[in-house]
């Protein structure tokens, strides 16, 4: 996603430093899960780990809060200790629809949040480095979105959001019926920030029962490495 034209929402406030404060992480886990027979992906077991706990490992100390995407029953994940929300669409939109979500939750529950990362409930090998990577990709190219590549692969899903891009995600998502991410940013300027795909790519995601197994023997070689 290469930058395309200036932004329409809020301008970029000062850098933010250690300021954790004003990001707030979104783990996505709306989907419905078909390749993997309707399961919960992000309570599959990979590395003796439960994918969620690995992420909320991963992303906490990133940054200032963290909230929970699922559409399922709530119940099925109140033992992680994280505040949930579900897409306020009808349909199953999609993850852009989670993202919104996310973003309407910053904007009441965490009044100083200027931005969301945004990952995908499925990816148990999220990088311990993802915020600041991003954030100080987008400042460098002096965008306000930022998104994550590997193996020349953009993960659209996988991205930094203004909070005060909710209007606009919104309008797109109800009166124009965009679905797709890329199809939703590729009007505004996008910094792609890439990571290396060896000895395992940071982004590998669980979406089938072979994935899973791939991700277990993947957990074995992030272990001894």
């Amino acid at each position: 996603m290469s930058p395309k034209r200036a932004q329409s929402f809020a301008a970029k406030g000062p850098p933010i430093a250690n300021d954790q404060t004003m990001i707030v992480g979104a783990i996505l886990a709306g989907g419905q899960a078909r390749r993997m027979g309707g399961v919960h992906k992000a309570l599959q077991n990979v590395g003796g780990e439960i994918v969620l706990s690995r992420l909320i490992a991963r992303l906490r100390p990133q940054v200032g809060a963290l909230v929970l995407n699922v559409n399922a029953d709530p119940a099925l994940f109140a033992g992680f200790g994280l505040p949930i929300v579900a897409d306020d669409l009808p349909g199953h939109p999609g993850p852009l629809a989670g993202i919104l979500a996310a973003l309407d939750w910053a904007a009441r529950a965490v009044p100083s949040a200027r931005w969301v990362v945004s990952i995908p409930g499925d990816a148990p090998f999220i990088p311990v480095d993802l915020v600041s990577r991003l954030y100080d990709g987008m400042r460098r190219q002096d965008t306000n979105l930022a998104c994550a590549e590997s193996a020349g692969r953009t993960h659209p899903v996988i991205g930094l959001w203004p909070v005060a891009l909710r209007f606009d995600l919104r309008h797109a998502l109800v009166e124009e019926s965009i679905r797709r991410i890329d199809r939703f940013t590729r009007r505004y300027a996008v910094a792609t920030i890439s990571w290396l795909a060896e000895p395992v790519d940071p982004f590998f995601n669980v979406n089938t029962p072979d994935d899973l197994a791939r991700a277990n023997v993947l957990a074995t070689r992030t272990a001894s490495g």
